[in-house]
């Protein structure tokens, strides 16, 4: 079975390259029929925190991409990363090492001179008992090493460029490079997908799983995201966490849709559901190029995916981010009309914030504050014709789009001019000018009490 791996570092909010690689991960392990697994990898604990963690479980919820099994704490697994250790001590592919600070620096210096990799004074003799020591790997001498990676191709080092790297501190602590490797086997871990920053890293854990005799993971490593500019990303680009895009408005199949594409190709296709990502995901289709971040794109993906919303899901969306986003709470009138008007206005805004602005007309409160052109358009003979049309449809029935669209032709054609004499007086009497859709369809939305007491408040102004 195929088992892929999210490892995330709980010091910070969910990255949006990260949740680009927990997608990877979770649609290669969908396609396959296998598990997705989550880690956290918590052991710098002066920068571990429980609100990053719960920041990376929650972002990893709202995008849907909850793991198959509760997530494993690398911290707690430091007595296994330690059995692991003294088995490659046993295996002679480790050993302890004294060497101070000073020490260190001084043969590091003396290695870069010598254009060679570092190695330890304490490799071919034995430690002294009575003094904290430190545990390093004994990395080969001579050979190279060569993984076959998925995306990068044929990568092969030297293994005298590499350092013999610590993998127990002298406290007793375990080092990045051993607990991934302790935990991934012990998870069952078959592919390792992750960003390109972890290349050299694959070699020397390459190493290692050989010294233990355990089976190597598959690897892709997939180049980082940029900014637009081609830049590394950073704040300067813009939100950086997922919680930043859900505040934005953007709806998490949106996101995924955007992100999958980040980086990966499937022939020319853009939009794709959760179905059609899995069935067509591959690591053949994972670019060796660097991805750029594209927020119109982004936007636009969005959009797609709002249209094909559930309405009344869409419509508790947008009344909690108001909610939450502005402080904003509507009532139940409101919150209906909001619902009724979904259909409509879910294909004019790209994002759930969008519907901020396109539900504002719905939203206003009596009398409205009507001011610039709006203002304008309400003179006193467009007053006294609002007058007219407000005993003209107050007896439609059903009090629903077409009805309404077709009494304001007839009133239109009763009054002989045209419909902009009518249009532009109604429309700033009903919205203020606010952005809205057809002015039969926003009579529709307010509904018929609504409509007519905002047309009142302006024929009598």
């Amino acid at each position: 079975m195929i088992v892929t791996r999210f490892a995330p570092s709980p010091t910070g909010y969910l990255h949006i390259g990260g949740a680009r690689t927990a997608l990877f991960n979770y649609v290669y392990a969908r396609r396959h029929g296998g598990r997705f697994l989550l880690r956290i990898e918590d052991t710098d604990r002066a920068r571990s925190t429980a609100e990053a963690t719960q920041a990376i479980l929650d972002g990893l919820d709202w995008l849907g991409l909850a793991p198959d099994e509760p997530p494993v704490f690398q911290s707690k697994n430091e007595a296994r990363h330690a059995e692991v250790a003294e088995a490659l001590i046993a295996a002679g592919a480790a050993y302890r090492c004294a060497m101070t600070q000073e020490e260190i620096e001084a043969e590091r210096a003396k290695a870069r001179e010598d254009g060679r990799a570092f190695r330890s004074l304490w490799r071919d003799k034995e430690a002294p008992a009575d003094q904290p020591c430190a545990l390093r790997f004994r990395t080969p001498d001579d050979g190279e090493t060569v993984i076959e990676d998925a995306v990068q191709g044929r990568v092969a080092v030297a293994n005298r460029q590499l350092d013999d790297l610590v993998l127990l501190r002298a406290d007793g602590t375990p080092t990045y490079m051993l607990a991934v490797i302790a935990d991934d086997h012990d998870m069952g871990v078959t592919h390792i997908i992750r960003g390109d920053d972890h290349l050299t890293n694959a070699v020397r854990q390459t190493l290692i799983y050989r010294a233990l005799g355990w089976d190597v993971p598959a690897f892709a490593h997939v180049p980082l995201i940029h900014g637009p500019d081609g830049a590394k990303l950073s704040k300067r680009h813009g939100a950086l966490g997922v919680d930043a895009y859900r505040k934005m408005g953007f709806l998490p199949e949106g996101l995924r849709n955007y992100l999958l594409r980040l980086g990966w190709a499937h022939g020319d296709q853009e939009l794709f559901s959760d179905a059609e990502a899995i069935a067509a995901f591959d690591l053949e289709g994972l670019n060796k190029a660097p991805a750029r971040l594209d927020f119109a794109k982004m936007e636009s993906v969005n959009a797609h995916w709002m249209k094909q919303a559930d309405d009344e899901r869409l419509t508790g969306l947008f009344l909690d981010w108001l909610r939450t986003e502005t402080g904003e709470a509507v009532d139940t009138v409101t919150a209906d009309r909001i619902g009724r008007a979904m259909p409509i206005l879910k294909g004019r805004a790209q994002t759930v914030a969008e519907l901020d602005g396109q539900t504002r007309f719905i939203r206003m409160s009596r009398p409205l504050a009507i001011e610039g052109k709006s203002e304008k358009a309400l003179t006193p003979e467009a007053r006294e014709r609002l007058q007219r049309l407000a005993k003209a449809i107050d007896s439609i029935a059903p009090w629903e789009e077409d009805p309404l669209h077709d009494a304001l032709q007839h009133f239109v054609e009763d009054e002989g001019v045209g419909f902009g004499k009518i249009g532009q007086p109604l429309r700033a009497a009903l919205t203020a000018g606010a952005p809205a859709p057809d002015i039969g369809q926003v009579l529709a939305i307010l509904g018929r009490e609504e409509s007519l007491a905002r047309i009142g408040d302006q024929a009598e102004a």
